[in-house]
């Protein structure tokens, strides 16, 4: 029987147990911290470690391929005979004893051409080697033949948007015997004249390794060398090489055209990749024409979608009517009232914080690290929301991290702006804006090693600020001197919240903080102590506290979506609201107009109204990865959906949601069938869902192997269906008249990784393909079978054009493209233009077909991810681009 030392001692026993137990616990945290910083530490260095890899394994790369082409010119070299020497691959423009005049030189071309179909006698050749070669930008002054002289503007890449320099194509050599004059000899020189029996030797393919750059004038675009093996305007550039080989590549890719065949050959990450050219271009294709950007050009219209799921205080209301916020990286303002929205596209990357000056006019946005290194650095762009004009970029090559906070000073008028980073340190800089267009810091210090949320300048108090963060809140002050002095807020014996999570301050200067623990904590004016604590006020974490004009304050609840409404004293009113479940917990709260308050969500909604008359959505979006976008074929409606199990149909003409579906599976693709009726979404786990685009009812669903299906096309009588899977198979279905029943014909097998893209051709025959390893296949989707004969494939006209990989796309690859670079591409109706979207956060448009090594564009900033999908509507008048990560959806109208 156990007596009452013993239950002491038990429960001591026990005591000290869960005291070890919440040390140990204590203990095994710090340490995960700790683990967790050293993780983030050595991720950054395996970054750094994979660039200098890639660097060093790229220049390996053009060292072997340099090799390689040395090697083939030497075993070129020993195969010709002597003929007339060049110096540097060209004749000097004046040659001493050689030289011919312009007229006999005019007259002697012309024998040339007059000859060029006899024997080949010596007189012949002769006289065809009498016209000199020049180069490629010299533009003679007499009235030799120069066909295809094609004037463009060129530039070392013409993907670039650096300055570019005028440059002319190649004149081709009117005699196909024509060669070099001889000139001078020297040591260094070698003659460069085949013999007649080699012409017929002679290969017949044209790439664009038949450019080599003059070393007297690097601004030229290349210098055409060889000759004419046919009279035909077709020239074989690479007949006879220079000694000093430099091809120009696109990318990676050395491209080579071969007539007879009527082939490219295109490599990717050094695979080739054969494409077949339309019999009607065969005769005319020239490797190195330039292909002309479009007339047509982009406008941003309408940016749908709202940051809430991660960013804070990025919600506010301007004297112009206007609400501000951001997505991707895009600053909104829109007009409620008006429907009509404003854009500021100065960044270059995510936005990730904002602040509004004193005067409700200037706004200060940061930015993370961009992907174009020549803005990669973090920043902060003050602006004006009535001309959107850029006032100041301040902290280029500042910031060693994203831009996590940013607060005006509010006592002084807003002379100056406290910002915070996201390193290491969560470092605090005071910057003074207003002194240049690049601002001048005053300060800087660390703040915390802890994550530092919310950052706020005191209203009041000239030189306060208050922040706030993991497990802390601190009070800094600024010096006369520009030195930064902080306080730790001191907790006493009261719980100590596990995050600090919003500051405000109430019309007596006190401080309000909410917490996770869902308390307010009031902070005496001026003192780093508690003077009075409001627990349990919401479940869960309070994101956001407002302070209202009239004095009274509103919380928002993160986690139960509740809006609780107090007076000044923290006094509950009575009055609160219910946020419902689907739009998320509450992110921000901002006030209106009048009594509107504006609510910005954890599921990147944003909501209007009022605590009595409840709230209505302004703004919904995608709150994960956005891949599938399909436009209604006959409607000015367009569908996205994403990995948050949302199928959205969108109306571009009142830039509202038409409906919104939760489909219960991540959505990797979708399409319409042809007449509108029917969505069909292919999914990440391999099942597929018939979805009627009006009602919404769920007609069938199907699974095909267990990984996401990539690629959804409908044929164009809508009889068929296709699926391309990530388990590198192309599913066939039979549909029925209404396209609600679906059954199985087979499966195309012939992939060797995951498929990406899909196209039908105009008459259902035939289907096209592009996988991950850049293979482009053909198929007979009647029976599932490969086509391999894809020469007579070459004249097919296409319903659409989504595959990044064919003839009518070789100029849609940057430059260094690795082949997963661009992600879609579309085409419009009327067959004019080609729009794509890439990894780089840039929707381009062409001229279509882009079939051209360089072919110049158009090229559009707005997302901060990789563009997943793009799409023209059903009239051409817009084009539509999902995001990535950024989760947005851009309209662009089509000028």
């Amino acid at each position: 029987m156990s007596t009452p030392e013993t239950m002491d001692t038990i429960d001591e026993a026990e005591q000290a147990w869960h005291e070890m137990l919440e040390c140990e616990t204590g203990s095994l945290l710090g340490r995960v911290a700790d683990l967790e910083r050293q993780s983030l530490a050595q991720r950054d260095e395996i970054v750094c470690l994979r660039a200098t890899l890639a660097d060093a394994l790229r220049r390996i790369a053009q060292l072997e391929a340099r090799e390689k082409r040395e090697d083939d010119r030497n075993e070129r070299r020993n195969e010709r005979m002597v003929s007339s020497p060049l110096r540097n691959g060209h004749v000097p423009l004046r040659s001493s004893q050689n030289s011919v005049p312009q007229k006999d030189l005019r007259l002697r071309q012309t024998g040339g051409l007059r000859n060029s179909t006899s024997s080949g006698s010596s007189q012949d050749v002769r006289d065809a080697t009498s016209s000199p070669r020049r180069p490629a930008s010299y533009v003679h002054p007499s009235q030799l033949p120069q066909r295809r002289s094609v004037h463009y503007q060129s530039t070392g890449s013409l993907h670039s948007d650096s300055p570019s320099s005028s440059s002319v194509s190649p004149v081709p050599s009117p005699s196909p015997r024509a060669t070099p004059l001889p000139v001078a000899r020297s040591p260094t020189a070698r003659s460069n004249g085949p013999p007649q029996s080699s012409l017929r030797r002679a290969k017949r393919w044209s790439s664009t390794g038949d450019f080599t750059h003059s070393p007297q004038n690097q601004g030229s675009n290349s210098q055409l060398v060889g000759t004419r093996l046919s009279a035909s305007t077709k020239s074989l550039f690479n007949l006879f090489k220079p000694p000093a080989m430099n091809n120009v590549k696109h990318g990676t890719r050395d491209m080579q055209y071969n007539e007879e065949e009527g082939t490219v050959r295109m490599y990717l990450r050094g695979r080739p990749v054969v494409l077949y050219v339309p019999t009607s271009m065969i005769e005319s294709y020239d490797l190195h024409k330039v292909s002309t950007p479009p007339q047509s050009k982009l406008k941003l219209d309408w940016v749908y979608g709202y940051r809430g799921r991660d960013c804070r205080s990025n919600l506010h209301l301007l004297p112009t009517g206007e609400i501000v916020y951001f997505v991707a990286a895009v600053v909104v303002l829109y007009n409620m009232e008006e429907h009509n929205q404003r854009h500021y596209l100065g960044h270059t990357d995510d936005v990730k914080c904002l602040a509004i000056h004193p005067n409700k006019l200037i706004v200060a946005t940061g930015q993370v690290c961009g992907t174009d290194r020549r803005d990669a650095m973090p920043h902060i762009r003050i602006w004006n929301s009535v001309s959107l004009s850029t006032l100041s970029v301040i902290g280029n090559g500042e910031f060693d991290g994203s831009i996590c906070c940013l607060s005006f000073s509010k006592a002084d008028g807003g002379s100056y702006l406290c910002a915070i980073d996201e390193t290491s340190d969560h470092n605090i800089s005071i910057w003074d804006w207003q002194k240049s267009d690049r601002g001048t810091k005053v300060t800087e210090t660390k703040c915390s090693v802890d994550t530092v949320v919310c950052a706020e300048w005191h209203p009041l108090e000239r030189n306060q600020i208050v922040s706030c963060g993991k497990g802390h809140v601190s009070f800094w002050s600024l010096d006369n001197g520009g030195m930064l002095y902080k306080r730790m807020g001191v907790f006493e014996s009261r719980d100590k919240p596990r995050y600090v999570t919003c500051v405000a301050f109430n019309q007596n200067g006190d401080v309000l903080t909410g917490d996770s623990n869902g308390n307010i904590i009031v902070w005496a004016r001026g003192t780093n102590t508690i003077s009075r604590l409001v627990r349990n006020l919401h479940e869960g974490s309070i994101f956001s506290i407002c302070v209202l004009k009239n004095g009274n304050i509103i919380t928002g609840g993160g986690k139960d979506g509740r809006i609780q409404h107090f007076d000044a004293s923290l006094n509950l009113t009575g009055e609160e609201a219910q946020i419902e479940d689907h739009f998320g917990g509450i992110r921000t709260l901002s006030e209106g107009r009048g009594t509107q308050l504006l609510v910005g969500t954890t599921r990147n909604c944003i909501l209007v109204g009022d605590v009595e008359m409840g709230f209505n959505p302004a703004m919904l979006g995608h709150t994960e990865e956005v891949w599938g976008l399909a436009a209604h074929p006959t409607l000015p409606q367009f569908a996205t959906a994403g990995h948050d199990r949302l199928l959205q149909m969108w109306d571009s003409l009142s830039h509202t949601v038409v409906w919104s579906k939760d489909i219960g599976e991540q959505a990797q693709s979708i399409a319409f069938s042809p007449d509108g009726n029917i969505i069909v979404v292919g999914c990440v786990s391999g099942k597929w869902l018939a979805i009627d685009s009006e009602t919404r009812e769920l007609y069938t669903h199907h699974s095909d192997g267990s990984e996401p299906i990539q690629a959804v096309q409908f044929s164009p009588d809508g009889t068929l269906l296709a699926l391309g899977s990530r388990d590198n198979y192309i599913y066939i279905y039979q549909v029925n008249e209404d396209a609600t029943k679906y059954s199985r014909v087979g499966r195309c097998m012939g992939h060797s990784s995951y498929i990406t893209h899909l196209d039908w051709s105009a008459d259902g025959q035939c289907l096209r393909s592009n996988s991950g390893d850049y293979e482009l296949l053909y198929w007979n989707p009647g029976v599932c079978r490969q086509i391999p004969q894809s020469s007579t494939l070459r004249n097919v006209d296409w319903a659409t054009h989504t595959c990044v990989i064919s003839f009518e796309t070789i100029g849609i690859w940057p430059e260094g493209a690795d082949g997963t670079d661009v992600n879609n591409c579309t085409r419009s109706g009327d067959g004019k233009l080609l729009a794509t979207g890439d990894d780089f956060g840039k929707v381009k448009l062409f001229s279509h077909p882009a079939c051209q090594p360089k072919s110049l564009y158009h090229s559009y900033g707005g997302h901060s991810s990789h563009v997943t999908n793009v799409s023209f509507l059903q009239d051409d008048s817009r084009l539509v681009s999902t995001g990535g990560a950024d989760t947005s959806v851009l309209q662009w109208i089509v000028n």
